[in-house]
């Protein structure tokens, strides 16, 4: 799956900068209970940071 940024954040873990629209992760892997943190409210900043990119929008942009 591939993941975008709704809103710009740190991440705690690498202190990468995300910006809004940036693509989740900027490089590598990351675990699955991350994600799961960024895509709901369930993390520091009480919203969801990332969401699912739809496949097929990628392929026909």
């Amino acid at each position: 799956m591939k993941y975008q940024v709704l809103v710009d954040f740190t991440c705690k873990e690498t202190k990468h900068i995300y910006r809004t629209n940036d693509k989740y992760p900027f490089k590598g892997r990351t675990k699955k209970v991350r994600i799961e943190e960024l895509l709901s409210s369930n993390n520091m900043r009480g919203q969801p940071l990332i969401c699912i990119v739809d496949e097929e929008e990628v392929a026909n942009d």
